[in-house]
This record gives C-alpha cells, sequence and structure tokens, in this order.
C-alpha cells in the first residue's frame, strides 16, 4: 500500500535552507512559506536589464516582498524552475551569501517561454525563530522570450533535467539546447563557468 506523503514545513532554517523555501515559495506559488524564509522588516532591491519582465525596483517588507516574487508572479507565470548557480553553498553561519541564478517559466496567457540569468545578493540575521532573509538584492541581466514550440527543448529536456535548485553554471550549459535566442543567456553561463574555473 502506497502512502503519500507531505513535504516538511520548513523548521530551525540556516541560511542554506533559507533560500531553498524562497524557491519553493516562488516556484511553486507558496506565499505561506515566506514567512519561514523573510524577516518580517526585509528589503527587495531589484535591477532589471531586459525589457522582457519588469518589476518594481524596492519593496520594503514581508508582506510586499511576497505580493512581489510569489502572488502576482505565480498570476502570470507557471512551470517555474528557479536554480542557484554555485560551487559553494552558505555556511550556517554567514551572514552575506552571492550565487548566480537561471530560471525558466512560462507565461499562463500566451504559452511563450521565458528564460533569464543574473544575480543574488542575501544578507541573513539570526532573530528568535533562527535564520532569515534581511536583504535580497536581485540583478537580472538576461531574460529571452521563447514560442511555445519551445516547452519540450526546455522544460523536459533541460531544465527538468537538472539537479534543483542548487546546481553550477557548467552543468546547466552541459544540456543547454542550441537555440539561438538563448544566446545572451548562453553567454553569461559561459562568462561564470570560466569565472567558477578560476578560482
Amino acid at each position: 500500500m502506497n502512502t503519500l506523503t507531505t513535504p516538511q514545513m520548513p523548521t530551525s532554517l540556516d541560511p542554506e535552507a533559507l533560500i531553498r523555501t524562497y524557491v519553493r515559495a516562488k516556484d511553486e506559488n507558496r506565499p505561506h512559506l515566506m514567512p519561514h524564509a523573510f524577516a518580517a522588516d526585509a528589503t527587495l532591491q531589484m535591477t532589471v536589464k531586459s525589457e522582457a519582465i519588469s518589476f518594481p525596483a524596492r519593496s520594503e517588507g514581508l508582506a510586499a516582498i511576497a505580493d512581489v516574487l510569489v502572488r502576482r508572479f505565480g498570476q502570470t507565470y507557471d512551470n517555474v524552475y528557479t536554480f542557484c548557480l554555485t560551487n559553494s553553498r552558505p555556511a550556517r553561519d554567514t551572514t552575506r551569501y552571492e550565487c548566480d541564478w537561471l530560471v525558466g517559466m512560462s507565461n499562463k496567457v500566451d504559452g511563450n517561454v521565458r528564460v533569464g540569468c543574473g544575480s543574488y545578493v542575501w544578507t541573513f540575521t539570526l532573530q528568535e525563530r533562527g535564520w532569515r532573509v534581511q536583504t535580497l538584492d536581485i540583478v537580472i541581466d538576461a531574460m529571452e522570450v521563447l514560442p511555445p514550440d519551445t516547452t519540450q527543448a526546455i522544460f523536459d529536456d533541460w531544465l527538468g533535467q537538472l539537479a534543483y535548485p542548487w546546481n553550477t553554471a557548467l552543468q546547466a550549459l552541459a544540456q543547454m539546447p542550441a537555440l539561438v535566442k538563448l544566446e545572451p543567456v548562453r553567454a553569461y553561463l559561459h562568462r561564470r563557468a570560466n569565472d567558477a574555473s578560476d578560482l
């Protein structure tokens, strides 16, 4: 007899688990998870270098951040895969952490696929309930729009095959489909993979 298991609620989160909780909240459209990741007075800073997507430049407080990154985001997009691209996950007691990211998602209205990349800068604070995200700076370096007929190539053949949510730029490149529209993302990942190899 098979028994269904329910994902456990996050408890006693360290910085690595906070990031994982944020990714789950955003990708699965679960705003109730955001208080388990962000401090009540957290701030979000967004730098968008693409015309294919828009976000407020700054959001203050947990409610506003959850609205921007989860609720409104989830109204527009589904099939969301967010990857933190890094060779070194955050230490349990770190207060600042940087990593690159890769995302794929589809628009609920027109079925177009978006693939983007950029960087995160996180700061963490230790509170009574454990670690929480105090600030998050997100830079969107590229966001490319592809037609609906690329859905299988993007989600089934590529993103759905990658280790989730932690991965590396090199691993993401290895399975990346040869689509011209992905060249800005490919160039970004190449730079990050080369930077990592120089460490």
